[in-house]
C-alpha cells in the first residue's frame, strides 16, 4: 500500500524565499489557545483554583519518580534512540497485546515527546499544502493548529448533543465531509472535552470507510484507561490490520500523573519506522533516557496506580455532576470518560469572557467552550481530576457565579 508521499511545490511557480515566507506568516498567526488566554489573565496567582488544565492535583507516582532518577544518578544523560529506548518500545509493545488481547510488535511503536508532538509528527508525514483533515469535534486545538502549521486545513464534523447533555456521533457526517483533498480522519476517544467514546462499531465502520477511499485515521486514545463503564475503552488497534493506514497516539500524561515529564508514543505500521525517526532527529532528538527508565516503570508497575486514578476521577466526576445539574441553568450528562465535565449554562453565550470573570472575580479556571473548535460554543470545561477539596471549593465559586448572573 501506499504510506507516506510528499509532494514538492513547483518552485518555477514559487517566488524565492516564499516557502519560508509562508512558513513563518503561518506561525505568526497561529492563535494562542483559548485556555492559556484565560489562564495567563491570573497565572501564578495562589487564590486560583485550577481546573482549567487536563491535569490533577496528584504527582507522579514515587516509583516512576524513583526509576527516573536511579537512571540519572547512573549517568543516563547521552543521546540516545531517535524512536525510544528498545526497553521501553518492547514494554510498551507488551503492555499494548496484555490491553488489547491482541500482537503489537515492538517495531510498530514510537516514543514522542508527549502525545502532542505525536499529533505533530503525524501532520508533518501526512500533510501537503492544500490537503485537509476531517476532524471531530469538539476538540482540543493542537490537531487544528499542527494542520494549521502544516498549511493544511482542519474540517470539522460536529458531535450531536441531546438536551439532556448526551454527546453523540453520526458517523454519515464523517463520511460526508470527506472530499478529493481529505488525507486523514482525527477521532479523539475517549474525547476531550465532551468525554464522549467512539463505539466499536463505529469504529469498524470508520476503517472499513477509510480503506476504500485511502485515507490515514489518526486516533487519539490517550483518554483509553479512564473509562467507568469497562476495563479499556473501544480501540482501533482491536480491529486493525498491522500495516492498515492507522496511527495511534497515546501518552503517559493522564492514567501516571504524568504531564510534566512529556512522554507519549505513536502505534503505526512498522514500514514508517525510518520516517519517524528522521522527524523525531529533526524536531528534538530523541526523550532523556532517564525519563524513558520511569516510563517503564510505570508500564511494569503501575496498574494499581490507573486503577487508583479511576477512582479518583470517577469520584470527581459524579461529585461535580450531582452538583452542576442541581442548578435548573445547567446543562451537563454524567461523564462515561476521561476527567472532563463539559456543559453549559443558561444565559451563558460568550464562555470566554465568562470564564476570564470567573478566573478574575470568582478565583477558578475553567476553560472556554471557544477552544475546542465546532460545537465546543456555548459550553465550559472543568477539569474534576482533583481531589474532593479542591473540587468542592470551586464548585462553590462557580455556583456564586451563576447565582450571580
Amino acid at each position: 500500500m501506499r504510506y507516506v508521499q510528499r509532494m514538492e511545490l513547483d518552485p518555477r511557480f514559487l517566488p524565492a524565499g516564499l516557502g519560508a515566507s509562508l512558513s513563518r506568516a503561518i506561525a505568526h498567526d497561529l492563535t494562542e489557545t483559548g485556555i492559556s488566554e484565560v489562564a495567563m489573565t491570573v497565572f501564578g496567582d495562589p487564590d486560583v483554583v485550577p481546573l482549567w488544565f487536563g491535569e490533577g492535583d496528584l504527582v507522579t507516582p514515587g516509583f516512576v519518580r524513583d526509576a527516573a532518577a536511579a537512571a540519572l544518578q547512573a549517568g543516563e544523560t547521552f543521546y540516545t534512540w531517535q524512536r525510544g529506548l528498545p526497553e521501553l518500545r518492547a514494554a510498551l509493545s507488551t503492555y499494548t497485546e496484555r490491553l488489547y488481547g491482541i500482537e503489537c510488535a515492538a517495531d510498530r511503536i514510537s516514543v514522542t515527546t508527549g502525545g502532542m508532538q505525536a499529533i505533530l509528527l503525524c501532520c508533518q508525514m501526512l500533510l501537503d499544502p492544500g490537503d485537509n483533515i476531517v476532524i471531530v469535534s469538539p476538540i482540543w486545538p493542537n490537531i487544528s493548529s499542527a494542520t494549521r502549521l502544516m498549511r493544511g486545513e482542519p474540517k470539522y464534523v460536529a458531535l450531536d448533543r441531546t438536551k439532556e447533555g448526551a454527546w453523540s456521533l453520526d458517523v454519515q457526517k464523517v463520511f460526508d465531509a470527506v472530499d478529493s483533498r481529505t488525507r486523514a480522519i482525527f477521532v479523539n476517544s475517549p474525547g476531550n472535552p465532551t468525554g464522549w467514546t467512539m463505539s466499536s462499531d463505529q469504529q469498524r465502520a470508520l476503517l472499513d470507510f477509510a480503506r476504500k477511499r485511502g485515507l490515514w485515521i489518526m486516533a487519539d486514545e490517550v483518554y483509553a484507561r479512564l473509562i467507568y463503564t469497562r476495563a479499556v475503552a473501544p480501540s482501533f488497534l482491536e480491529l486493525a490490520e498491522p500495516d492498515d493506514a492507522l496511527l495511534v497516539l497515546n501518552s503517559f500524561s493522564k492514567p501516571w500523573a504524568m504531564t510534566g515529564w512529556r512522554i507519549g508514543w505513536l502505534t503505526h505500521p512498522a514500514a514508517l519506522g525510518d520516517q519517524l525517526a528522521k522527524l523525531v532527529q529533526i524536531n528534538t532528538s530523541g526523550l532523556p533516557a532517564f525519563l524513558q527508565r520511569g516510563a517503564i516503570a510505570a508500564l511494569e508497575k503501575g496498574d494499581a496506580f490507573v486503577e487508583q486514578m479511576v477512582e479518583r476521577c470517577r469520584a470527581g466526576g459524579e461529585l461535580v455532576f450531582q452538583r452542576l445539574s442541581a442548578n435548573p441553568r445547567v446543562t451537563i450528562a454524567r461523564p462515561e470518560a476521561a476527567f472532563y465535565n463539559f456543559f453549559s449554562v443558561d444565559g451563558v453565550d460568550d464562555t470566554m469572557a465568562f470564564c476570564k470573570q470567573l478566573a478574575r472575580d470568582y478565583k477558578v479556571g475553567l476553560a472556554p467552550g471557544e477552544a475546542f473548535a465546532a460545537g465546543g460554543q456555548g459550553n465550559i470545561r472543568l477539569c474534576f481530576a482533583s481531589g474532593a477539596e479542591r473540587l468542592s471549593k470551586g464548585l462553590d465559586r462557580i455556583e456564586a457565579a451563576i447565582k450571580a448572573l
